[in-house]
């Protein structure tokens, strides 16, 4: 081809075979979803009812997909693992036991090292999943419910290399995930539990009460405006709070560094000017126990960088800036 092609003629033909593809793997996506039943609530509620853990298990490119659906199964609330067909049967079979289940994957469902294994499983006592193309096969009438991920070709121009089966067993692996999911009411907490060590987890678990300053700049509201200006470089957040007095710790304004550029063009000498007359009343707070995030669309939307932080009862607990989200990876 690359001898009877222009240079233009191969990217147009590559362009057109890799629709192609993408086509055909959504047809069959697509087709799945039309054939979806009874079986797939079987196999949920199996799942579901079992005092165990799921494994999944299967062999070659069913073998990848087999251990990402694993991978999606636990981080969403279904205990369970992977394991390779072909270690199965020489020693990892150990690993599971009468009280689990076996997802197992074959497009033709007829691959040995899996056929080896499922009467041992049954023996123990365990229960059978099994997702092929071949409702007829092997594995199909072993299992205790069969998915059918049969798909009409595959999106390899030879109709040999799997593709579209491959993406078919996927996506109902993703299925069966999401479903699971939902009959367990697992929310985004318990996902970013599962997730501490990422930035969904840190967006997902940090609250503001982790990454508030408890050490915050104010003065009173008499002070001149320099001498607030002085307090609050020493205090690195961009921003004081403002009291009433020296007795009192309830905030009546802030004073921030956007504050002082509109108090200069708005009343030029500012030596002699109390901070009071330039200070934000009313400024923005949020509760300690909400999350981090929660910070930062409120920054956002009211274009802000400062935060009061207050406890349960409102009290002022402490502060953040945009810079403490950014410290903290919130951001």
């Amino acid at each position: 081809m690359s001898q009877t092609l222009s240079s233009t003629d191969l990217h147009h033909h590559a362009l057109a075979m890799g629709r192609r593809v993408l086509e055909i793997e959504a047809a069959a996506v697509a087709a799945l979803a039309q054939r979806l039943g009874e079986e797939f609530k079987a196999a949920v509620a199996l799942i579901l009812e079992t005092r165990g853990r799921v494994i999944v298990s299967g062999l070659g490119k069913s073998g990848h997909v087999a251990r990402k659906i694993a991978a999606t199964l636990a981080s969403t609330g279904t205990p369970a693992y992977f394991v390779h067909a072909a270690e199965a049967v020489h020693g990892d079979l150990g690993m599971i036991t009468h009280d689990d289940v076996l997802i197992a994957l074959s497009n033709s469902g007829e691959n040995d090292e899996l056929l080896t294994i499922v009467p041992l499983v049954k023996r123990l006592g365990g229960r059978l999943i099994a997702i092929t193309g071949n409702a007829a096969s092997s594995l199909a009438r072993a299992s205790d419910v069969h998915l059918d991920a049969h798909v009409d070709q595959e999106a390899c121009p030879l109709n040999l290399a799997p593709t579209a089966s491959t993406t078919a067993a996927l996506a109902l692996g993703d299925a069966l995930a999401v479903a699971l999911l939902d009959a367990r009411g697992f929310g985004a907490e318990d996902f970013a539990r599962s997730h501490p060590g990422g930035a969904l987890g840190r967006k997902l678990l940090t609250h503001v009460g982790d990454v508030m300053q408890t050490d915050v700049p104010h003065v009173v509201m008499t002070l001149p405006i320099p001498a607030a200006l002085s307090v609050m470089t020493k205090g690195g957040m961009g921003m004081v709070v403002v009291t009433a007095n020296d007795d009192s710790t309830a905030p009546v304004g802030i004073f921030t560094d956007g504050d002082l550029r509109r108090a200069m063009a708005r009343l030029g000498d500012l030596r002699t000017v109390a901070v009071s007359d330039a200070m934000t009343t009313h400024p923005r707070s949020i509760e300690a126990r909400r999350l981090a995030v929660e910070a930062v669309e409120m920054m956002e939307i009211h274009k802000i960088n400062q935060l009061l932080v207050v406890d349960e009862q409102g009290t002022l607990c402490g502060a953040l800036n945009m810079h403490d989200l950014f410290r903290a990876k919130v951001v």
